[in-house]
């Protein structure tokens, strides 16, 4: 359905999921990263691209463990690795160009942060003509109560009901569980 008629393919991106980023205290974090690795694992199966996306600013320093990916998941060099600085993963990098070398219309979006990076990708993707299907039980947040933000729980809840009937003239949005990810 996706307004990019000419790429029918779709791709799972992995974003921030980093040691920076994906707190310990993480909401369900164990499960997010045991479920991001299954989608991984069945996307490869699937010979559908993962594309891993890494933030890099002031604190999280390109080389630093913070900024590496959780140990959990591993990057196959063969899979395309983009570097960002801001929170919508196609703003200042070629996210775009990969994904069109690739014939991909349809992104299927886990990761980090829920509230952050993972909501303003997923419009960024809505805009710019993609299918874009968040997976409900493979993202997270962190804690930003002290700051006037609702509870991390509240927030996963929140971004999954908010882009559960997400939709664009021609493109959808939408949730999905693991299980019921297809590639």
């Amino acid at each position: 359905m996706t307004t990019l008629p000419q790429r029918p393919n779709s791709a799972l991106l992995v974003i921030d999921v980093q040691n920076g980023v994906v707190a310990p205290d993480a909401p369900h974090r164990e499960a997010v990263i045991a479920n991001i690795n299954t989608l991984v694992g069945r996307a490869r199966t699937a010979d559908v691209p993962v594309v891993w996306i890494q933030h890099q600013d002031e604190e999280l320093t390109a080389g630093t463990e913070s900024w590496e990916f959780v140990p959990d998941l591993k990057r196959l060099d063969t899979e395309p690795l983009i570097a960002k600085s801001y929170r919508d993963s196609f703003d200042d990098t070629d996210l775009e160009s990969v994904l069109a070398e690739r014939g991909v219309g349809r992104l299927v979006v886990t990761g980090a942060q829920s509230d952050f990076c993972v909501r303003s990708t997923l419009h960024g993707a809505l805009a710019r003509g993609y299918d874009a299907t968040l997976v409900a039980d493979a993202h997270t947040t962190v804690d930003l109560t002290a700051y006037g933000a609702p509870a991390p729980e509240q927030v996963i809840t929140s971004t999954n009901l908010y882009w559960s009937s997400q939709h664009a003239p021609g493109r959808q949005g939408g949730t999905l569980n693991t299980t019921e990810v297809t590639f």
